[in-house]
């Protein structure tokens, strides 16, 4: 499983290829804080449960950025190690487990705040294994 971010002069743009939807997700996440903060940093104290749905693939890997930042950014939690599982039913829905700490700016070297991800170019294929492409709002 691995992320990787290509160049762009005002947002950040990402890839992620992964054998499976969940380990596309946790590459997905890990993108998110490691934009945000230094992860070598954290330890790993305290775990937030997250639940994130979406009526599709797409709204779910919109939904489940989203929250990321938000928990990052808004609630100012480092996550360090992050588990998900995901299920269909009428709708996707991730439960995830996230180990980290509160955000402490000079511990955690605090780099860029995301905004909001986007739809704009985004795209996911599953072919036996994950492909995704994504955009952050810097």
């Amino acid at each position: 499983m691995s992320y990787k971010s290509l160049e762009h002069t005002t947002d950040a743009i990402f890839e992620v290829n992964a054998p499976n939807l969940e380990e596309a997700f946790v590459a997905a996440a890990r993108s998110v804080i490691e934009t945000i903060l230094d992860t070598s940093t954290i330890e790993e104290k305290e775990e937030k449960i997250l639940a994130v749905a979406g009526k599709d693939i797409r709204y779910l890997l919109y939904n489940w950025l989203e929250e990321l930042i938000i928990l990052t950014i808004t609630d100012g939690f480092a996550a360090k190690t992050i588990t998900v599982s995901i299920e269909k039913n009428s709708e996707y829905k991730i439960s995830a487990k996230l180990r980290g700490e509160k955000i402490d700016i000079k511990k955690h070297h605090f780099k860029v705040e995301i905004k909001a991800p986007t739809f704009h170019d985004m795209e996911i294929r599953q072919d036996g294994a994950v492909y995704m492409r994504y955009l952050l709002d810097l």
